[in-house]
Parts: structure tokens; sequence; C-alpha cells
């Protein structure tokens, strides 16, 4: 009996441990040491192999030690972003994970991390782990919180924001383990596990978690918090000396929340929240956790994005709205993301379309009337423009286009850490959105609402796919669906189809639907009369054209998508009048550029000014069919009159753009420029330049630059200044061929093209390079190489030979506010480029060859030492070696700009009489070099 009894307590014992093995249990005891910002863990795992596979190591995700040094592949990601404060962070603002030791059942191993991979650590088993068995790994290691700046996450004096700070196992599924690296997405992919913490902080802090806070209690000044939760796969603590959460009830969960509106009070609060929760349950089913905390480090990483974040003072929107859109997005992102285990750096679509859908099913819901740009659509100036009108649901179709029209889309299925940020932050959500959308109108009878509700209930905390969601869509309906799961889904195909012809034959409508592009999908058409809806009808399989009988009766309009229920390239195609007009769209002007109105052909027009010291202030309208999407065919006319020189002058500019799919182009640009101003008092000039340019496609929308190839053929006619012009300088013809590359990275920047000129009388081959570094330092290096050489040259004077310093500009590309000035004020702009010399040195020119380098380095903020030095050669002379060096004020690069030169070959600069006039200045005020400083790193 007794050795029964043994057997017994023995098998006892072991079914135990093999039950909460089985459970996959996570145990941390971890204590917050706030003077060293560090965290020391004593944790257990209990993993189950769940597999078929008989595995002989597991994967850590280690995301802490992501934070070591600047060679992670985190700091790399976030340089790529344009952001720099991690890698110029203090050693003490950045955080790793020391270990002291690691266990497998008992036994002490010999960990390592694979080779880059700072965040993932390799754990061997010390005996295979056959499938059904577990193992238990027990591990002592010290965190150092990386400081709350850097990411959102980590932790200051005053608070810790504490996710991903522990050792999660990774996933091990299809053979593989998907570990991962941190790259800021907070997509970490990790099964649920049941949860046990002792958390020990200091007393001053208070606690706020995802896990459930069993019990608290106070011991030598410190607080202990006993936590746990089951099934869930992380475990979220926010430490806070001063409490910015505010608990709001709801009849299945409570919801934490540090998202804050001073305006409003917290029985509306509650009531908006209680709402939001309702409305979600309602398409999904409940949150299989008791509370839920929302956090506005989650909110800012992904808002709302929208004229809701323009500065406070020019808010268009209520406080009502503007909460609750950001509790709405953050909750329904908690929901999805904590209860659907999606691989979210695979396979994202899904849980994003799914968040975007109810987004916008709950804006129709109870804010249908508000418009994309709130209140701003009440203002006398703006009421009548077309972006007053869209409401904030049409937002999403618009952002669509904006990528598409530029082919900076990307397929769906995508892998999130190879999306740019402006498509895995908005494009591809709302593309996504309005794909489940489109799904849903099409299937009709609440399908995709039944299988939201089917596939939550079925998949809730456990791995799963869009493929599910795929089997269960198909299962539901007879209807061809492999359009939408295939193409729209796995391509950037664009959708566009036109109404190619319509004739009234009878009481009927004879109507041809052609497809423009290389994608097969549904397509609805619309009978309108007036703006009611009389006739609406879903046509498939239309991959050329398709003929369609419609009813005429009381039908004016014919419209494809008319309730935008997809995502379209090309709207303004999609209508028709039943009635023979002369335009089928009519003609609107606009002041001002707009949004595009599909209904008409839109012609804007503005009040152009700008200034050169010759013709004075210039003012005269601008007119032209550029909108905010972009456009094949755009055309801009700007007459403008000279208030001092009292002449007409102007520009003008026709292109054609053609952007290929599938190919290494991404555009092409055909054209011609022209225009008209003086160079020089009372002497004018024309200019003609037919083009031809390519753009080459990047190897990823994550890169910056590029590389393009550019033909031209510019014609200058200059009214000749019979004192001094040479007779060649006066009108000639140009060929200009041009290929240049970019990669304007935010710690290298490289930049280059070579240049090669065509004249009857000379032909010139020219290089430039510029290098920028950001060293470890934070300092700045800016080095640059001009290389120039005539093949032939015919010429007389130096009007198109190399410049040192000031080139004359023969083409007329650079914006000189005075390009004739020889003394003044505006006699002092310079334009880096040639030789670039700031300084005013003898050897101006060099009409056989010239060899300059320019470098410059920062020393404090925007002071910087520069340097140049120069080879010139000129026909018939010796080579003569040029330098000057001074001081730079780098205010902003290439934009603003300050130099006071120092020495020289003119000796010393600065001790001469008139220094004020040796200063030289770089002033830009063309827009799009602001907007492309803007742009880097989202686009």
């Amino acid at each position: 009996m007794k050795r029964n009894g043994l057997i017994l307590s023995v098998l006892s014992c072991f079914m135990s441990l093999w039950c909460a093995a089985q459970s996959n249990t996570i145990k941390i005891n971890a204590q917050l040491d706030e003077t060293t910002n560090s965290i020391n863990i004593h944790q257990e795992i209990f993993y189950t192999n769940t597999s078929t596979d008989t595995l002989k190591f597991m994967l850590l995700n280690n995301w802490p030690n992501s934070f070591k040094d600047r060679k992670t592949i985190l700091a790399d990601r976030l340089l790529d972003d344009f952001d720099r404060k991690f890698r110029f962070a203090k050693l003490k603002q950045r955080g790793y994970t020391k270990i002291i030791s690691i266990q497998v059942d008992y036994q002490s191993i010999n960990y390592n991390y694979p080779e880059n991979n700072s965040d993932i650590l390799r754990i061997p088993f010390p005996k295979p782990l056959a499938p059904n068995q577990s193992a238990s790994i027990i591990a002592t290691y010290k965190v150092k919180l990386p400081d709350i700046a850097l990411t959102g996450y980590g932790g200051n004096y005053y608070n810790y924001y504490l996710k991903y700070w522990y050792l999660i196992p990774s996933v091990y599924e299809n053979g593989k383990w998907k570990a991962m690296n941190n790259i800021n997405l907070d997509d970490m992919y990790s099964m649920p596990y049941t949860y046990e913490i002792d958390f020990e902080a200091p007393s001053r802090f208070q606690l706020t978690s995802n896990l459930l806070v069993g019990s608290s209690f106070l011991k030598n000044n410190k607080m202990h918090y006993v936590m746990h939760c089951n099934d869930t796969n992380d475990a979220e603590i926010y430490l806070q000396s001063e409490s910015l959460f505010e608990k709001f009830t709801t009849p299945n969960v409570d919801v934490y929340t540090d998202i804050k509106s001073e305006n409003l009070n917290p029985i509306l609060k509650a009531q908006i929240l209680s709402r939001a929760v309702e409305f979600i349950e309602s398409y999904l089913g409940a949150f299989p956790y008791p509370k839920m905390v929302l956090t506005k480090v989650a909110y800012d990483k992904n808002p709302v994005y929208g004229f809701n974040q323009l500065p406070k003072m020019l808010h268009p929107f209520n406080d009502t709205f503007e909460w609750d859109i950001k509790i709405f997005k953050t909750l329904s992102e908690k929901f999805i993301y904590r209860s659907l285990l999606f691989n979210h750096r695979e396979d994202a679509w899904l849980a994003d379309g799914m968040q975007t859908y109810l987004m916008m099913q709950y804006v129709e819901a109870y804010y249908k009337d508000v418009k994309a740009i709130g209140s701003l659509s009440k203002l006398w100036g703006l009421r009548k423009f077309y972006i007053s009108k869209l409401s904030f649901n049409e937002k999403y179709p618009f952002v669509y286009q904006f990528a598409a029209r530029q082919n900076l889309d990307q397929a769906l299925s995508t892998q999130n850490d190879s999306l740019s940020n402006f498509n895995r932050k908005i494009v591809n959500r709302y593309k996504a959105g309005m794909g489940l959308q489109y799904l849903d109108a099409y299937l009709g009878d609440s399908i995709v609402k039944q299988s939201f509700k089917s596939f939550y209930k079925q998949y809730k905390l456990k791995k799963t796919s869009s493929k599910d969601f795929e089997t269960l869509i198909k299962s539901k309906t007879d209807k061809p669906v492999d359009w939408f799961f295939k193409d729209f889904i796995h391509t950037d195909k664009k959708i566009d189809y036109t109404i190619s012809k319509s004739k009234v034959q009878g009481d009927s409508i004879a109507v041809t639907i052609k497809n423009n592009r290389n994608i097969t999908t549904p397509v609805i058409l619309y009978g309108l009369n007036d703006k009611t809806i009389i006739y609406k009808k879903w046509f498939n399989n239309i991959d050329t054209t398709l003929l369609v009988n419609v009813s005429k009766i009381a039908i004016d309009k014919l419209v494809l998508n008319y309730e935008n229920l997809y995502p379209e390239y090309n709207l303004r195609n999609n209508w028709k009048k039943v009635e023979n007009s002369l335009f089928n769209r009519p003609l609107q002007f606009r002041f001002l550029k707009d949004v595009e109105d599909p209904e008409y052909n839109q012609v804007f027009y503005n009040v152009f000014g700008n200034y050169n010291f010759y013709d004075g202030f210039l003012l005269g309208p601008r007119i032209y069919n550029e909108t905010f999407l972009k456009k094949n065919i755009l055309y801009r006319i700007t007459p403008t009159y000279g208030f001092k020189s009292q002449t007409f002058t102007g520009s003008f500019s026709l292109l054609y753009n053609y952007l290929p799919e599938n190919s290494n182009i991404y555009q092409y640009r055909f054209g011609i420029t022209g225009s008209s101003s003086h160079f020089d008092n009372d002497l004018l000039f024309t200019k003609f330049a037919p083009f031809v340019s390519i753009d080459f496609k990047r190897k990823s929308l994550r890169d910056a630059g590029g590389k393009s190839l550019l033909l031209r053929f510019v014609t200058v006619n200059r009214e000749r200044n019979f004192f001094s012009d040479p007779t060649d300088i006066n009108n000639y013809n140009i060929l200009n061929l041009r290929y240049g590359f970019s990669k304007p990275e935010i710690i290298r920047d490289l930049r280059y093209y070579f240049d090669l000129q065509f004249d009857k009388k000379f032909s010139k081959l020219s290089f430039d390079l510029r290098y920028r570094k950001l060293t470890d330092l934070n300092r700045q290096i800016d080095l640059r190489l001009f290389a120039g050489t005539f093949i032939y040259n015919n010429t007389n004077g130096d009007f198109f030979s190399f410049a040192l310093n000031k080139p004359t500009d023969y083409l007329f590309d650079y914006n000189y506010i005075g390009r004739s000035e020889k003394t003044g004020f505006l006699s002092q702009q310079i334009i880096i480029n040639e030789g670039a010399f700031k300084s005013k040195v003898s050897q101006s020119f060099a009409n056989q060859w010239v060899l300059a380098a320019n470098q410059s380095i920062s020393i404090w903020r925007y002071l910087e030492v520069y340097s140049d030095l120069g080879l010139v050669k000129n026909q018939d002379k010796k080579a003569h070696f040029l330098y000057d060096a001074g001081v730079r004020l780098n205010i902003a690069h290439e934009l603003f700009e300050i130099y006071f030169p120092v020495y020289s070959n003119n000796s010393w600069e600065i001790a001469q009489p008139n220094y004020n006039t040796k200063i030289r200045f770089i002033l830009t005020t063309d827009i799009g070099s602001f907007i492309k400083v803007v742009k880097r790193g989202f686009f």
C-alpha cells in the first residue's frame, strides 16, 4: 500500500507539472530599481511543444536588448525613418539585457544570439523536445530600460511605460521559429500564456496594467503587486508618479486610458466609451479579458490622420468627435490585435482592414454629417470648394487615389516591415478597410458582418491568418471572390472602369462599360435623376468591355461607383450624361487648388507673386489644372506684370506623365516649358525647353532618393547688351543630357549627376558629387567634388565657361534674385554649383577644365567651418590652384545658409575693407525644396 501511495504521489506531482507546462505559463518576479532605471527579473517559462516536430532549441524575443547600441536592427530602422534620437542618445538613455543565468529543466545551458540579432536569444534544449513534451526555462537577468523619449516605451524619473520588457517565447509554426526583431512597430508575434507576475516598485508610483491585480501590499517602502491573467500574449505595466489613467466601466470590460480630453466631463466620456465598446461587440463579440488599457503612446504611433492633427487653436472638430474617434481607433485596434493572434509583421491586412472598416461604420452611424475638414467647411472662403463637401469617410478613397496616382501604393499582402511609412500607417489600412466594404457591398446579405462574428468566435485567442478568413467567406457565398483574395490583396493593380459609350435606343440606354486596367473585378452601375439613385446593379467579369441595356425612365446620368464603394484609380471617367451635350462634364473655374470633383472638368486659378531685381514685384494670374491628385496631362500658364520693368513676362508648362506598371521605370515625363523675364535692366530673355525625363523605380518604397535621366533642348533668346555682350551669347540652342542619382539618408546623404551639353560652338561634360555624413559625435561633414571639361570650345569670352564662384546660369535654371549684379547685396547670393567658391578669387572662370572640392564640418549646432580647393585650366595657360576658407552658418541646409570668408588666395579676407560685401548667402524660395525635406522618411 505504501509503495502504491508513493507511486501515486509521484504520478500526481508529475501530472501537476505536466498540466502546468501544458498551460504554457510565464512566471515573473521583478524589482524596479529607479536609481539605475533597470528591472531585476527572475523568470520561469513552462513551454509545451505543440508542434509535430522535435525541437532542438527555442528562440526568445529579447527586445530590451535592441536598445544596446547604435548597431542594432532597431537603430538602423529608426534611421530609415529619419529619426535620429536613438542614434545620438547618451549611454544612460539606452537599454540592454544582462543575462545572469539561464537553465533548461534545471540544467545550465550556453545561450547565444544569432548573427546580427541582438534582440533574439537562442536557447538550446539539453535533449530534443519531442511533440507534446514540455520544458522549463528559468532565466535570471537584468533589464536596463531605455529612455521613454526614444520610442515611447521605457522609463524616466516620472514614468515607466513597459511593453515587451521581458523575455517572450517566439512562435514555432510551419517548421520554423517566428522570432522577430524590434523595429518599433509594436507587432511582436507571440502565443497566449498564463501570466503570474510579482512586481515590486517604489511606493511613489501608481500602477496600471492590462493584467488583473490580485493583491498589493507595502513592504520596506516598496509596493508589491501580484498580477495574473490567463491566455494573454503580453503583459503591459504602466507606472506613473501621478496617474494619468481614467477608469471607465462597461458591461463586459473595464477600460483604462490616458488619452485625455480636458473639455469633456467623465459622464459623457463614459457614455461615449460604452457606446464604442457596444458597437464593436455588435460586429465581433465580447472582449476576452476583463480589462483593457488604451494608451496615448499607442494612439500617437498610429493616430487618426487628417485635419484633426492641426494645432489646437485651429482644430476643426468639436471635442466630442475628436475624443471619440481617438478612443474608437485605439479601442478597436486593441480589441482586434489582442483577441485575434495574427502575425502582424507578415499578414496585417485583415486586422488593419477590420479596424478601418469598423471605424468607417462607426462614423457612418454616429457622425454621418461630419465633413473631412470639419468646421473649416463652413468658412466663407472654403465652403464652395469640393473638399468642403467631402464627408469624413470620403477621405479614405481620396488618400488611396493620392498614393495610387503616383504609383506609391503597395500590395496589401506586403509585409509590414517592407511598407513605406505612408502605406503602413495610412494607405494600406484605408485600402484594406475599403476592400472589406467593397466585398460587403458586392456579396450583400450582411455576409461580411456575419463572417466577422463567426471568425472572431472561432479564432479568438488562437493563431489565425487572412487565409482562414478567406475560407470562411467562400463557405458563405456562391459568388466568385477570387478576384478579391488574389489580385486585390496580393497585387497593387488599380481598378479603373469607365463608361465609354451610351446611346438611347427607344426606352432604353445601351451602355458600354470598359475596363481600362489589367485587373478584373465587379463594378456597380448607377442611373441617376439629378442626385437620386434610380438604378443600381453589379456586373462581373468585365475584362475588356461589356454592353448592357438600362431602362431610360427618369435617368439623366449614368455613373460607375457613385457611392465610392470600392477604391478606384480614376473617378473622373465614371460619368456619362444620357442626353448628348458638348461637354460630358461641364467646365468649372475655381479659385485656388481643390480636390477632384468627378462631375466637372476643373480649371483653377490664383494670384501669383514673385520678385527679381530687374522686374521688381511680379504679379499675375496662374491658370492650371493640377489638383491634389496626380494627372497624366498637366498645364500651367502664368502671365505676370513687373511693376519695376513695367512689362509683361511669364511662364508656361505642358506636361504628360506616364507611370508604367510592372516596370523598372517609375515615371516617364514628356513636355515643354517656357519662360520670359528680365535678366538685367531693360534686358529680356525668353526660354523654351521641350524635354523627356525618366525616373527609375526605387528598389523599395522605403528607400529615399532615386535615379533619373533628363534630355532637353533649351532655346534661349537674350536681348543683347551692345556695350558688353559678344554676339554668340544672345541666341543659342543647347542639347542637354543629365543622369542623376540621390540617396538622402539621415546619416549619409549621397548625390551625384553627370551632365553633357552640346551647342554648335561648344560641348562640355561635368560631374557633380555631394556627400554628407553625420558622425557619431553628431558632427556634420559636408563634402563636394566637381569636375568639368570642354570637349570642344570655340566661344568668345567666359559666358559658357565653368565658373568658380558664381555660375552665369546661361540655361536660366537657378533662382537668382539679381543674376547680373556685380556689386551690392544681391551680388552676394550664391548657388552651390560648378566651383562653388565663396570668395571672389582672381581666376573665376575656366574655358578648358576645372576641378573643385568643397568641404565643411560642423563645430556647434548651425556653426561650421568650410574650405574650397580648386584647379582651373584655361586655354593656352597653365593650371592655377585656388583656395578659400571661412565660417558657414548652416541654418537650413541648401535652403538658407550664410558664408563668412576668412582666408583665400586674396589673403586675409576678414581684415580687408568692406568685409560685409564679401559675405555670401544661399536663399531658396522654391516651395518644392521645402516639401522634399518634410516628406523624407514617409513616402
